[in-house]
């Protein structure tokens, strides 16, 4: 994968609205200016009683905002139960995402990473990976793993999967648009310290940057690449 354009068509799957803002809302943004056909599957939505529905409905509406602000070609949502994924059959799971993976008929995929704190983001990647499957040729050619802020680094390397990115997106020009987006979250948005700020959106991407001498970056764990 050696531009941004190889990406193709691309499919970034978050287990609930605003992880693809927090892990790869620059990416996202950069690829749909460039030209690419960029779509995002949202696997769970709140369920009452535990959410109540006016706040999922504000949820959906900033979720919306975000996209536009990214540019989204198409946003999909499967409406599982959010933080209860463990409670719904696997196969269940495996067959909802991968009919939207057959629908769109994405080159690359964009997923949260196995070694998250949060058991949806885990069920929603190893889902991904099922319905991914190279066995015909629309199989996705490029996977790669993005970090979430709040989820990604709170888990316990060395004794679970630790997020050690080997792919580096330069997002020097579309760092504020993932900022935006991020804001577009009202009622997810918290201040600083915490880890769901813009301060923090805006440091980590430095940080990456930094890392491969860009001025900003979102990291990726490469897991298949088929060329």
């Amino acid at each position: 994968m050696t531009s941004i354009e190889n990406f193709g068509r691309v499919l970034a799957i978050a287990p609930h609205p605003d992880d693809e803002v927090l892990g790869c809302g620059g990416t996202l943004a950069r690829l749909s200016a460039t030209g690419n056909e960029v779509h995002v599957l949202v696997a769970t939505e709140g369920k009452p009683p535990q959410f109540p529905k006016e706040g999922v409905e504000r949820v959906r509406v900033e979720m919306h905002a975000a996209h536009e602000v990214l540019g989204i070609a198409g946003t999909h949502q499967l409406d599982l139960p959010a933080a209860a994924l463990d409670t719904v059959a696997s196969s269940q799971i495996n067959a909802a995402i991968a009919e939207r993976i057959e629908a769109i008929r994405p080159d690359s995929l964009l997923l949260p990473f196995v070694g998250d704190i949060h058991t949806d983001h885990q069920i929603v990647f190893m889902a991904a990976m099922v319905a991914a499957r190279p066995r015909h040729a629309d199989a996705p050619k490029n996977i790669l793993c993005y970090e979430t802020l709040s989820e990604t680094n709170w888990y316990a390397p060395p004794t679970t999967p630790a997020f050690v990115p080997n792919v580096f997106v330069d997002i020097s020009d579309t760092l504020q648009k993932k900022v935006e987006a991020f804001q577009k979250f009202e009622s997810q948005v918290r201040p600083f310290p915490e880890e769901r700020s813009v301060e923090a959106i805006e440091a980590l991407a430095r940080m990456r940057g930094a890392t491969v001498f860009l001025r900003a970056a979102e990291g990726f764990v490469n897991v298949r690449q088929i060329t």
